[in-house]
C-alpha cells in the first residue's frame, strides 16, 4: 500500500529530468564563474565600483524632483539656482560614471571572449586528429566565433543587469520607499507576477538558441565547402546550385533567429503591460494619498520619475534569464570541447625518443577507423632498416596513407605495435616522436603568408640560407625568384596563387628544412610534372642518404629504385621485394605496373622485364 507522499511512477520518471536540467545549469554558470569569471575579480571590483557610484547619481534624481516640487508649489523659489546646479552636477557625473562603467564592464566582456577563444582553439588544435576531421572545420570555427559570442553576450547583460541595473533599481526602489512607502508597495507587488512567466519563456530560449548555434554552424560549414570549391563551381556552372543550399541554410537560420526574437519579445511585452498597471496602480494610490493629506505632489511627481527611470533597468533584469539561457547553450557547447581528452597522448613515464639507426618496425599492426567494422590495417608486418628507402604501393584505399599515419600516431593502433629503434612508439614522447618525422602529403597545406613563412614551417627559427638551400633542394628556388617579390610573395590561401606543383615544391622545401632521421612521402610528387618530378627525385635521392624513408607513389615509376617495393590490398602487405624480383614474380606488382604501363600514353617503352601482352 502506498503512502501519502509517495509519488506516482510517471511523476517520478518526469520530474527528476526537470530538475536535473536546473542542477545541470547551475552547475555549468558556477563553473563558468570560477574558470573565466572569478579570475577577473580586480577588473569586476573597479566595475562594481564604478556602478555603485552610478545608481547612487541615479537614485538622487527622484529627491531632487520632490525638494524642486514642494518648494515650487510652496511659492518658494529662492532654492531654485541651487535645484539647478544640483541638476547639471548630477547628470554630468552619471554621464561620466556612465563612461566609465560601460568601457570597464565591455572590458571584462571581450576580454573574457579573446580569452576564451584562446583556450577553446589551444585545446582544438592538440587534439586528436581523429576529433579534428569528426566535424567540418566550418562548424569547429562557428563554435569558435558564434557561440562565444552569444556567451560575450550574456556576460555583458549579466554584468550589466546585475551591477548596473539591479543596483540602479534598488537605488531608485529605496528613494520611493523614502517619498511613500504604500504606493512603492503597489508598485512592487505588480512585478512579482511576472516570475513564472519568465522562468517559461527562458526555458523556450534555451531551447531556440541551441538549435540556432547548431544552424549557424551548418551555416558557417556551408559557406566554408562553396567558397572553397569556387573552381568546381564555376567550371561546372554550379552557381544556381550552390547559391540555392547557401539560401536554405541563411532561411534556416533566419527561421530560428526570428523565432528566438518573438519569444524574447513576450517577455519585452509582459513587463510593458506590467509596466502599465504599475503606473496606472501609482496614479490611483496617489490620488487618494495626495486628496487625504498622506502624501504630497512633490512625493508623486519624485514616484513617478523613479518609476519612469527603473521601467528599462526592470526590462533589463526582467529579460537577463533568456540572455542567460543563450549563454548556457552555448556555454554546453564550448565545454563540449574543453572536456575532450585526447587518447593520443604520452603515457606516464613516456621518455624521449632516441634515434640510432632510424629502423621502424611494423610488428603485426592491426588498425581500424572508429566504430568501422571493416579494418582499415590486417597483420601489417615489416621492417624497414634505418636509412633505407620503403615503397608502398597498392590501388586507392589498400591502406597505404593509413600506414604513414600511424608512424606519427595521428592514429594509434589498435593491435600490434610500431617501433622506432626498438622504441614502442605509444611509450616515447609524442614531441619527440614527430620532432624525428618530415611530412609530405599529397594534400598540400599552405598558409596565407610569405613563401618564406611557409617553408620556415619545417623550423620556425631558420636563417634565411637554410630556407634558400632547402628551397633549391626541392627545386624551387628557380620559380620562387621569378615571383614579383622572392620569398617575400605572399602565396594566398592555401597557395592559390602558385601552381599545382609549385604548391608541392614548397612543402617538400618544409619537410627538407625539418631535417628529420626519418622522411614520409604521400604522394609527394603527384602533382608535378615530367621535369620537375625528375628534379624532385633527384634532390630526395641525395636528401634521403642515410634517413629512413617510407615512399606512397601512385606512379610506380619513381619507386624502381626504392630498397624495398611493398604491395598493399585491402590493409594487408601481400608482396615485398625489389622492383626486378616482383616484376619477375608476375604478381600483383607486375599487374599494378601493365597496368599503368598500358593507362600512360606518354610512354613508349615498355620498363625491362614487363611484357604488354
Amino acid at each position: 500500500m502506498g503512502t501519502a507522499n509517495e509519488v506516482p511512477p510517471g511523476e517520478r520518471r518526469g520530474r527528476p529530468k526537470q530538475k536535473l536540467l536546473d542542477v545541470e545549469s547551475r552547475e555549468l554558470l558556477a563553473r563558468f564563474l570560477a574558470d573565466w569569471v572569478r579570475p577577473r575579480w580586480r577588473e569586476l571590483t573597479v566595475a562594481l565600483l564604478l556602478t555603485g557610484a552610478l545608481a547612487l547619481a541615479t537614485g538622487a534624481y527622484p529627491m531632487v524632483i520632490k525638494f524642486s516640487f514642494d518648494n515650487l508649489l510652496a511659492g518658494d523659489v529662492s532654492w531654485l539656482p541651487w535645484v539647478l546646479v544640483t541638476i547639471v552636477v548630477i547628470t554630468l557625473a552619471r554621464s561620466v560614471l556612465l563612461y566609465l562603467q560601460t568601457v570597464a564592464t565591455q572590458r571584462i566582456g571581450l576580454r573574457l571572449a579573446a580569452d576564451m577563444q584562446a583556450v577553446t582553439f589551444r585545446h582544438l588544435i592538440n587534439a586528436d586528429f581523429a576529433r579534428l576531421t569528426r566535424e567540418t572545420p566550418g562548424r569547429l570555427m562557428s563554435k569558435l566565433t558564434n557561440d562565444v559570442q552569444f556567451i560575450q553576450q550574456a556576460t555583458l547583460a549579466s554584468l550589466n543587469s546585475i551591477m548596473r541595473d539591479s543596483m540602479s533599481v534598488i537605488a531608485l526602489v529605496a528613494s520611493m520607499l523614502y517619498l511613500d512607502w504604500m504606493i512603492s508597495l503597489v508598485v512592487l507587488g505588480v512585478y512579482p507576477f511576472a516570475v513564472v512567466p519568465i522562468a517559461t519563456i527562458a526555458r523556450r530560449v534555451r531551447r531556440n538558441s541551441t538549435r540556432t548555434q547548431a544552424g549557424l554552424g551548418g551555416m558557417t560549414s556551408l559557406l566554408a565547402e562553396k567558397l572553397g570549391a569556387t573552381r568546381l563551381i564555376k567550371t561546372f556552372r554550379l552557381e544556381d546550385y550552390a547559391s540555392s543550399r547557401v539560401n536554405r541554410s541563411f532561411e534556416e537560420v533566419f527561421r530560428l533567429k526570428l523565432k528566438g526574437i518573438a519569444v524574447k519579445a513576450r517577455l519585452e511585452s509582459l513587463l510593458e503591460a506590467l509596466g502599465g498597471f504599475a503606473v496606472a496602480g501609482v496614479i490611483w494610490v496617489a490620488y487618494w494619498r495626495i486628496s487625504s493629506g498622506a502624501s504630497t505632489v512633490g512625493d508623486f511627481m519624485g514616484l513617478t520619475a523613479a518609476l519612469l527611470m527603473a521601467a528599462q533597468p526592470l526590462r533589463a533584469v526582467g529579460g537577463l534569464m533568456a540572455r542567460v539561457q543563450e549563454g548556457l547553450a552555448a556555454l554546453e557547447s564550448i565545454y563540449g570541447i574543453l572536456d575532450e581528452k585526447p587518447t593520443n597522448r604520452d603515457l606516464p613515464g613516456a621518455k624521449p625518443l632516441v634515434i640510432d639507426k632510424g629502423r621502424v618496425s611494423f610488428d603485426h599492426v592491426s588498425f581500424h577507423y572508429g566504430d568501422a567494422s571493416i579494418p582499415a590495417i590486417t597483420d601489417f608486418t615489416l621492417e624497414v632498416e634505418g636509412g633505407r628507402t620503403v615503397a608502398l604501393v597498392g590501388r586507392s584505399g589498400a591502406g597505404k596513407s593509413t600506414i604513414v599515419n600511424l608512424v606519427p600516431r595521428l592514429f594509434d593502433v589498435t593491435g600490434g605495435a610500431i617501433r622506432i629503434d626498438g622504441q614502442d612508439i605509444r611509450e616515447v614522447t609524442l614531441a619527440s616522436l614527430r620532432d624525428a618525422i618530415a611530412l609530405v602529403s599529397q594534400e598540400v597545406t599552405l598558409f596565407d603568408d610569405t613563401i618564406r613563412a611557409n617553408i620556415a614551417l619545417g623550423k620556425l627559427d631558420a636563417s634565411d640560407e637554410e630556407i634558400v638551400v632547402a628551397a633549391k633542394a626541392a627545386a624551387a628556388h628557380e620559380f620562387i625568384l621569378a615571383q614579383p617579390q622572392g620569398y617575400a610573395t605572399v602565396i594566398g590561401d592555401r597557395g592559390v596563387r602558385l601552381s599545382g606543383g609549385q604548391r608541392q615544391r614548397l612543402a617538400l622545401a618544409a619537410a627538407i628544412l625539418r631535417n628529420a632521421p626519418i622522411l614520409l612521402l604521400d604522394e609527394a610528387t603527384s602533382a608535378l610534372d615530367t621535369q620537375s618530378e625528375r628534379l624532385v627525385q633527384e634532390a630526395l635521392a641525395a636528401f634521403s642518404k642515410g634517413r629512413t624513408s617510407i615512399v606512397i607513389a601512385h606512379r610506380l615509376s619513381t619507386v624502381q629504385n626504392a630498397d624495398l617495393i611493398c604491395v598493399m590490398e585491402a590493409g594487408q602487405l601481400v608482396e615485398a621485394g625489389s622492383h626486378s624480383e616482383l616484376i619477375a614474380r608476375g604478381g600483383g606488382y607486375a599487374r599494378l605496373v601493365r597496368a599503368q604501363l598500358l593507362s600512360d600514353v606518354d610512354e613508349d617503352v615498355p620498363p625491362a622485364g614487363v611484357p604488354l601482352n
